[in-house]
């Protein structure tokens, strides 16, 4: 009984850490990988040189490349975007047609 009343206020400490530290960084991690797995075409992203550019295309998993401005693109690895900031609505299948005249009555 002695060894479990030392034991215990040590125990304590340690839950509390892991649940108010350890925990939530291990989630805010896991949604920084998803956020990164998630990038398409027109997000417009941050890398970790500090270069802020739109996404033209993805290459494969691991590259893709953004436009950091009129007719200057890159090519990226997914390891160097460090922030998601703007994300683009998902594409459309396809555009509306054009609309015929309609006729004169």
């Amino acid at each position: 009984m002695d060894q479990f009343q030392i034991m215990a206020p040590f125990l304590i400490i340690i839950a509390i850490v892991y649940f108010v530290v350890l925990r939530p960084q291990q989630r805010a991690q896991k949604a920084a990988a998803a956020a990164l797995r998630n990038v398409r075409r027109g997000d417009v992203v941050a890398t970790s040189g500090g270069l802020i550019g739109k996404v033209s295309r993805t290459v494969d998993d691991n590259e893709v490349e953004v436009e950091l401005g009129p007719n200057l693109r890159v090519r990226l690895l997914r390891s160097a975007i460090t922030e998601v900031r703007a994300k683009s609505e998902p594409v459309k299948d396809a555009p509306p047609s054009a609309k015929t005249p309609a006729a004169k009555s």
